[in-house]
This record gives structure tokens, C-alpha cells and sequence, in this order.
């Protein structure tokens, strides 16, 4: 074979190989058009604004047009038609006319904002936000709003995350990031470097609870707005979530092999009982709600379809096995 034709022959490959990868991209890049550009899979109302009275207000993560858009369902139909609207969250949480709502604004600079709306979704108020979003907590008055962001830049951080949490007066002023409350952990007072807070749900305007870590240990820590104050109740313990009537807390434990797997258990404060939600096998990684005193819900990745998140029931007794509430779902707000 003459040099010439040799180079004909390579140069006839490359061709074919070329426009193969191409057409591959341009079938794959319309396969995701198609796909993002379909109608929600899931039983959508026609037309309406949120469901009035009790409601369930959640991220819809179908992977059609209205994947990450706010979307609710009456509570005592979880699993029917929701209505889809057109504000995108990260995180939701919802209590009584107000919406906290984290979001991501894509762009030339990526800039991460807390929008306080209202009961239809219509913008009160913006935040701008230090980090990627994490968490949001409205107290039960709906007169405090906490978030939790991921953040970078920490003189610390050689591995694992930090985190800048916040809670600020719904409409108004902040009162700083929590890593400058006073952090009582084993009685004494203590200042790490590496601390860092998230997670927090509240008692009322003035209490609330935390996830406080350093040193490679996470601990509940309870939290006085007024007097600027964290203290550590125990270790073990993160993402609380307070139960309706104020007595138990939901929050993730690690297993006995330190992140093997996380799970769920809820603490009766009164008593200081510690019960492990055994039933739910699938590790956990979300900061709970309460959908009534007995039962916690939760969101989990689908190990299938990446991006892809469904809302799961969980009765608060140890052996109790998790039910699908609300499929195509994350970041649940339970509006009683």
C-alpha cells in the first residue's frame, strides 16, 4: 500500500468516526430535549393556584419542564394531582402565608438567593446568599426564617464541607451567622475553629435547634436567639426537626461505624428517650418534616434516575416501614 493510499484510508476513518460521535451527540442532545421539554409523568391539576388550607408544599423533580418548579397537593391527598407553579426553589418550606424559598440563579456568576413569598408564591423579599443552598426553617410565627448554605474558603476545610447558617427576621434584619453565638458543648464554653452549624428548626421565636460539629463529631445543640447561645445536648445528631407539638425531635444518627450509614430516630425530650427508626433501610440525608405527631417525611434520591427524588412516609415507632407519599418530590413543607 503506497503512502498516499495509506493516508486516504486514515483520513476515510477519521471521517467515519467523526460523524458517528456526531450524530451520537445530536440523537443524545435531542433524547434530553425531548425528555426536558415533556410533560410532567405525574398527575397534574389543570389549572389553580396552591391548594388552600392544609398542604403539602414540595420541589417537583420529574425530569420534564417542570423539574426543580414549586408545586402543592391538598394534605389529605398527598398522592393526588398537584399543582405545578412557576417559581423554582432548591429547598421549600412553607408556614402559614409565608414561603421560604432557596434558589440557585444560574449565569455568568452563579448567585445563590432567599426569596420570602407569600401564600401565592408572589415575591415579599430577597436575600442574597454566601453559598449553594442546604436548608430553610420558618419558625411556628412565621416571624424568623433560617438557612443553611454550603460554603468555601475556610482556613480549616481540608476535607468534609463548611456551611454558614443564618437566621434572619422574615421581612427584615439578620442576626448573624451562628458560628459567632457562644458554643457551650460538655458544660464548657468552647470556640473551634473548624465549627460549623447547620439544620436548625424552631421552638417558637425565640428557641431553637441545631446541628453543631467540630472535631469530627456532630452534636444537637439548643439554640437561645436572645441570648446567643448554642448549647450542646447530645452527640450523634443531626438535622433536627421539631414535632408539631414541641416534644420529640426527628434527626439523623450515624451508625455504629462512623459514616456508614445514616438513619433516622426521634428523641422524646421530656423523657430522653432515643428511638432509631430501624424500618427505613435506604442511608438518609435530608433534614425531616413532620406530616402529623406520629409520622416523619423525607425525601430520597432514586438509585435509577439521577436527579430524581421522591418523598417517603415514616411512622415515628422503630420497626415502622417507610410508604411513598409523593413520588417526583424533595424538600417537603408541611402547611397545617
Amino acid at each position: 500500500m503506497s503512502r498516499r493510499l495509506r493516508v486516504g484510508v486514515f483520513a476515510g476513518l477519521l471521517v467515519l468516526v467523526i460523524a458517528a460521535v456526531a450524530v451520537f451527540a445530536l440523537r443524545d442532545a435531542e433524547r434530553y430535549r425531548q425528555r426536558h421539554d415533556a410533560a410532567p409523568g405525574v398527575p397534574v391539576a389543570a389549572a389553580g393556584g396552591m391548594p388552600e388550607g392544609p398542604r403539602i408544599l414540595f420541589r417537583h423533580t420529574g425530569t420534564d419542564r417542570s423539574f426543580g418548579l414549586v408545586a402543592g397537593v391538598p394534605l389529605a391527598d398527598p398522592g393526588g394531582e398537584r399543582v405545578i407553579s412557576d417559581v423554582a426553589c432548591d429547598r421549600v418550606d412553607a408556614v402559614g402565608e409565608v414561603v421560604a424559598c432557596l434558589r440557585t440563579v444560574r449565569g455568568v456568576v452563579t448567585r445563590y438567593e432567599l426569596r420570602e413569598l407569600d401564600a401565592d408564591l408572589r415575591e415579599q423579599h430577597r436575600i442574597s446568599l454566601p453559598g449553594i443552598p442546604s436548608r430553610t426553617r420558618l419558625s411556628p410565627g412565621a416571624g424568623l426564617v433560617a438557612t443553611t448554605t454550603f460554603v468555601s474558603g475556610h482556613s480549616y476545610l481540608q476535607t468534609g464541607f463548611s456551611t454558614a447558617t443564618e437566621i434572619r427576621d422574615v421581612g427584615g434584619e439578620g442576626h448573624g451567622n451562628l458560628e459567632r453565638f457562644t458554643l457551650v458543648l460538655d458544660g464548657e464554653e468552647v470556640r473551634p475553629a473548624d465549627r460549623n452549624l447547620w439544620g436548625v428548626t424552631f421552638l417558637d421565636e425565640r428557641t431553637f435547634y441545631a446541628t453543631a460539629a467540630t472535631g469530627g463529631r456532630t452534636y444537637l445543640v439548643r439554640g437561645d436567639l436572645q441570648a446567643r447561645t448554642l448549647t450542646g445536648l447530645r452527640e450523634n445528631a443531626e438535622c433536627p426537626a421539631l414535632s408539631p407539638d414541641g416534644g420529640r425531635l426527628a434527626y439523623k444518627v450515624d451508625g455504629p461505624e462512623a459514616g456508614t450509614h445514616w438513619s433516622f430516630a426521634v428523641l422524646d425530650l421530656a423523657t430522653g428517650e432515643e428511638t432509631v427508626l430501624r424500618g427505613e433501610s435506604s442511608g438518609v440525608d435530608d433534614q425531616a418534616a413532620w406530616l402529623d405527631e406520629d409520622t416523619i417525611v423525607y425525601g430520597l434520591p432514586r438509585t435509577d434516575e439521577p436527579g430524581v427524588t421522591d418523598v417517603w412516609a415514616l411512622d415515628t415507632t422503630a420497626t415502622a416501614v417507610p410508604r411513598l407519599l409523593i413520588e417526583q418530590a424533595w424538600s417537603p413543607a408541611v402547611v397545617r
